[in-house]
């Protein structure tokens, strides 16, 4: 049995099991557990230990030196201790939305929390077409109760400022500096597109000199607007779903930035959620319904985002100036514009740079795929260009109707 207490090594199966008999309290004496990794993600060892004599289970989350997807990403663990904090304060900010934390250790860079398998992952329901008529609902709860609470306009201003300093987190935030805002608008040895769309990309969007300056804008608020407390990599992948609940996970990439970054980033998996079931459903009276949902599920999002935003402002803001005539709409304004930008890069940069989704690369028609790329990338460039006007959830729609019927 290895030591886990001197020297931080990269864990197999075997020695997460020695882990949790050893290092936690969480199973009796004669548990039966076995362990299985189950990592899918880019950066990240996740581990599942049962007790086959009990069903119980716990999963442990260990941070390596690299990230999965390339060893050019040399990555501070210190990650996982900024997960671990993250998950238990949104715990009390938005309770019933983010597993249960037990343990974290500095030394393993590794974490316990809840075992959420009787949840699934939200990005491969979509894939199977199906429906969650309360996400809109659970995932504006989390957002508002996340952000807005996290919030200089909420917090006390100095209170608020150590939270920027806990969550100071610079591996990550270059991450997504480059491959978010940066390497997509140019052709960037590392992007990763596809052939049939190339073409495309090179005239629509490394030609585009305007869009170069936007992405520019944004990435600049990115980096300096330290705005709300953000999970930071808020996609499908990221949410544990099932019919009555949803779980928010992995928020490593947390840090102190624009509040839309974290909302956008949920409008454009759903939009990828859709242009998959475009190509991929035969059946048309199924396929409509199912494109409908997804729509309705946009313009609910948004729309509840709104509304509950600007209840909970009522509620809960205490800086004096949140009380002048105009301000709450400005501050929401804003937000929004961000929300429309940031829903575009993430369109952009799933399709063009090394990151992809699978509601994308699971398009076996080549014709079909090339489509539903030129979809995303024609709606993304107008919500970062023209992302202004963009302020309700039928706004979205209408973007997405306007392109679809080109390709």
């Amino acid at each position: 049995m290895r030591d886990f207490t001197t020297t931080y090594f990269t864990m197999v199966e075997a020695d997460a099991l020695d882990y949790v008999k050893t290092r936690l309290s969480f199973f009796p004496d004669d548990a039966e557990l076995t362990c299985k990794e189950i990592g899918d993600g880019n950066l990240n060892y996740v581990f599942r230990i049962i007790d086959t004599k009990t069903g119980k289970s716990l999963i442990v989350k260990q941070a390596g030196p690299v990230a999965r997807i390339s060893d050019e990403f040399k990555l501070s663990p210190d990650r996982n201790r900024i997960e671990s904090e993250i998950l238990s304060l949104q715990h009390k900010l938005a309770p019933g939305f983010v597993p249960m934390m037990f343990h974290y250790d500095p030394i393993m860079n590794c974490c316990a929390m809840e075992d959420l398998s009787d949840h699934e992952i939200m990005r491969t329901a979509l894939l199977q077409y199906k429906k969650f008529p309360l996400f809109a609902d659970h995932i504006t709860t989390f957002l508002v109760n996340t952000l807005l609470l996290t919030s200089d306009v909420v917090m006390d201003h100095k209170e608020k400022k150590e939270l920027v300093k806990q969550f100071i987190n610079p591996e990550l935030c270059e991450i997504t500096e480059d491959l978010v805002f940066t390497e997509p608008f140019i052709d960037h040895p590392r992007n990763d597109v596809f052939e049939a769309t190339k073409e495309f990309i090179q005239e629509n969007i490394w030609g585009d000199p305007e869009l170069a300056l936007e992405t520019a804008k944004l990435k600049l608020e990115f980096m300096t607007n330290a705005q709300s407390l953000l999970h930071g990599d808020l996609h499908t992948g990221s949410i544990f779903i099932k019919e009555d609940s949803t779980k928010i996970i992995d928020p490593e990439f947390a840090f102190y930035g624009p509040i839309g970054y974290d909302v956008g980033n949920v409008i454009a998996n759903l939009i990828f959620a859709y242009v998959h079931a475009r190509a991929t459903i035969d059946d048309e009276a199924k396929k409509v319904d199912y494109m409908s949902y997804l729509e309705d599920t946009i313009v609910d999002t948004i729309d509840l985002y709104k509304d509950k935003f600007m209840v909970a402002w009522d509620e809960k803001a205490l800086d004096p100036v949140a009380s002048y005539p105009g301000f709450k709409e400005y501050y929401i304004g804003k937000v929004l514009d961000n929300t429309a930008a940031v829903t575009g890069l993430e369109l952009c940069r799933r399709i063009i740079g090394i990151a992809h989704v699978k509601d994308i690369t699971s398009i076996q028609d080549q014709d079909k795929r090339a489509a539903a790329e030129k979809i995303c990338l024609s709606v993304g460039k107008m919500l970062i260009l023209e992302r202004e006007w963009v302020k309700t959830g039928e706004d979205y729609v209408k973007v997405i109707r306007e392109f679809e019927q080109l390709f």
